[in-house]
């Protein structure tokens, strides 16, 4: 791919801002340093735009296989670039399931044809897969995924006997999805009773509710505690949950994480009125205290990751009855605008955006040369031009299911440049068209 000389860039990186060149040879960063000088190189001039690293997406639901008509790996990887994450982890619950080490393997596979971004996936969890489990080596995926809480797949772990011996037996980072069941259908039971299907959505987050979330990721982490296991908590959405995780150790020493996502820190209860089921979502979207309690426990380190949990659906799937309408919603190109947007009116800095999608997740789940800015390490890097405003709508979405819950949205920083393995991507709205997306590698001795 030759070389390519990034000029007058203000990189973001490892808690600092500062001006420099950046120079990539092929797949890799070559060198960091100011006026840098190369004949050969194919030479960008960003005029004081921001550099980050390549975005790292823990979290998405690419459909692919059995689902591929809400998306697959190659719509959802390339509208991805759009957002700037070249690097995502994707979940199990998809037909058939990716619950034997065949099937994962089947789907890495897929990925190395269709993928645009670096890909890794997720081993699922079951009620009777716990051998096959048991034989998964340690660098052969991103981790185990384990559904404590029903959600789209059908994928329930809800064996505790087994959800022990899970723990017990992996070294890999234990992602869960933490909701109680049981609480969650007397809740639905009893507004049923009273709506049948058509519920109004604004109960969804009494239905799936905070009491539910905190039941189950309580009891997770006390069995993580118990067991020595390294779990990690996906999708926080309570200000009750929050009070579950440590911010007192770094994060290579903590046993037990958490993350929080994209719709968790944008939406209320109050949006319902007006998005109805687009931001229908597992765990629901809660109180605007819950909000500000999950951006509390952001900035100051209990919780350690910004992710997705980029999920689409048809239009004419989440235009349903409350019971009928699935839970998910599309989220990569739009989730660093978005941060973005929060920068802009002074919640979070541009170094903890840095941490937190890009630093966090590669240290978190142990992955090779990506996630910083460093000579030596893969050529994964973000452009963004802080002051272009930009509208989100139906004529720039990315995604096979062509729609956003953020149509209608101003964004003030659009995303110019991705570079994935030192190969252009994507530029001001514009996809290459060429893969040069890697499988992960994991440094897990």
């Amino acid at each position: 791919m030759g070389r390519k000389l990034i000029k007058n860039a203000k990189l973001v990186n490892e808690g600092r801002i500062y001006e420099s060149d950046l120079l990539i040879a092929d797949d890799t960063i070559l060198k960091i340093a100011p006026d840098i000088s190369d004949a050969s190189a194919v030479v960008y001039d960003v005029a004081g735009s921001y550099v980050l690293p390549g975005i790292i997406d823990d979290q998405v639901h690419f459909r692919e296989p059995g689902l591929t008509h809400k998306g697959t790996i190659a719509t959802e990887s390339r509208a991805a670039l759009a957002g700037g994450i070249t690097t995502f982890m994707e979940q199990p619950n998809t037909n058939p399931q990716t619950t034997t080490r065949a099937k994962l393997e089947e789907k890495f596979a897929m990925a190395a044809e269709s993928a645009f971004a670096n890909y890794s996936f997720l081993f699922g969890g079951t009620n009777d897969n716990l051998e096959e489990l048991k034989k998964l080596d340690k660098n052969a995926c991103s981790g185990v995924k384990l559904f404590l809480g029903s959600s789209t797949g059908n994928m329930l772990v809800d064996d505790e006997v087994v959800i022990e011996q899970i723990f017990r037996n992996t070294e890999m980072v234990i992602s869960a999805h933490c909701e109680d069941e049981t609480t969650i259908k007397q809740n639905l039971a009893r507004y049923k009773e009273e709506y049948g299907d058509a519920i109004p959505i604004k109960y969804h987050p009494l239905i799936r509710s905070a009491e539910a979330c905190y039941l189950s990721s309580s009891k997770a982490i006390a069995l993580a505690k118990k067991t020595g296991a390294r779990l990690h908590v996906f999708h926080l959405s309570t200000a009750k949950e929050t009070n579950l995780f440590r911010n007192d150790i770094p994060l290579h020493e903590k046993k037990i994480t958490a993350e929080v996502c994209i719709h968790h820190l944008w939406f209320s209860d109050t949006d319902y009125d007006e998005k109805g089921t687009l931001i229908k979502w597992n765990p629901a979207v809660k109180t605007a205290n819950d909000r500000e309690k999950l951006w509390e426990a952001l900035l100051d380190d209990r919780l350690d990751i910004i992710a997705t949990d980029h999920a689409p659906h048809l239009l004419e799937e989440k235009d349903n009855v409350y019971t009928k309408a699935p839970s998910g919603g599309p989220l990569v190109q739009h989730a660093l605008p978005a941060m973005l947007e929060k920068y802009h009116q002074g919640m979070i800095s541009l170094e903890q955006l840095g941490q937190k999608m890009c630093h966090n997740p590669a240290i978190l789940f142990q992955i090779e040369k990506r996630g910083y800015l460093r000579e030596g390490y893969f050529a994964d890097l973000v452009v963004v031009d802080l002051n272009s405003p930009w509208d989100v709508s139906k004529d720039n979405i990315a995604y096979h299911c062509g729609w956003s819950p953020f149509e209608g949205t101003t964004f003030s920083s659009s995303i110019t440049h991705t570079f994935i393995n030192g190969h252009l991507g994507y530029e001001n709205g514009n996809f290459s068209g060429q893969r040069k997306a890697k499988r992960l590698t994991f440094d897990r001795n």
